[in-house]
């Protein structure tokens, strides 16, 4: 079912799927994180097929699974800053924990999604584990040309407001200082599943690794041969999602 979800005076976009019948009073959750849109306008169409992805895990688990749009992407309002959608997956996770019935939350994400919820869960003790899919290690390829970026924000049509960021200057810190390497090591002994393609051709497999490092390897790689950037739709990569949950909710 369709839900709205606030974040910071901004109503987002969001999708609540819960199994058909109830079997348990209290059943885990999990916070879907898309990443960040791709092409000229992407930012409309971004997080598309979550709800369809939310509905499967569902079904297949037994979880109840919140799937949103970050601000900026889908319905969701406002302009996109990195710090913005830490505070929107935060929001997200409250709204999950509010849901009757739901007792624990985990996070899974995609892309920017994936290292957000990294970022997250090293700080927020609520989050039980993460799965991410193509994560980055750091954004330090936007920071490196911070004008650059925005202009490449307003042509995917994360920013539509010409008079944003009102501060430039913290705008692109934030590209800079939200780094999943420095956080991620925070999350253990908390569950960590990393999951990357082989032949990811915009997220290096070398971002994998270096999580993985700077979590003191104490995380799960998996690595998929022949896989490129997006894994939400190789099968191979939801079946292990799948896997990690039913072993975070027998844990």
């Amino acid at each position: 079912m369709q839900c709205e979800i606030e974040s910071d005076g901004l109503r987002l976009s969001g999708y609540l799927a819960r199994p058909a019948t109830r079997a348990a009073a209290s059943v885990p959750g999990l916070v879907l994180c898309h990443g960040f849109p791709a092409g000229p306008g992407g930012a409309a169409t971004s997080g598309q097929t979550y709800p369809e992805l939310a509905e499967r895990l569902v079904a297949d688990t037994g979880w109840v699974v919140l799937a949103f749009n970050f601000r900026g992407t889908g319905m969701s309002e406002g302009d996109f800053s990195l710090g913005g959608w830490l505070d929107d997956l935060r929001a997200a996770i409250d709204h999950l924990l509010a849901v009757e019935g739901v007792s624990e939350v985990w996070v899974a994400g995609s892309g920017t999604g994936g290292s957000l919820a990294l970022c997250e869960a090293g700080e927020d003790e609520r989050v039980r584990g993460v799965a991410t899919m193509s994560a980055r290690a750091d954004f330090g390829d936007w920071a490196s040309d911070p004008e650059a970026f925005l202009g490449h924000a307003r042509n995917i049509g994360v920013i539509g407001n010409l008079d944003f960021p009102s501060d430039f200057a913290a705008w692109s810190r934030e590209l800079r200082e939200i780094r999943p390497t420095a956080l991620i090591a925070k999350i253990p002994p908390r569950s960590v599943l990393i999951v990357h393609g082989a032949d990811d051709d915009i997220v290096p497999l070398d971002d994998a690794r270096i999580l993985a490092d700077a979590a003191g390897d104490a995380v799960e790689l998996r690595v998929l041969s022949e896989a490129g950037h997006r894994l939400r739709h190789d099968p191979r990569a939801v079946a292990l999602l799948l896997g990690w949950m039913e072993r975070q909710a027998g844990a």
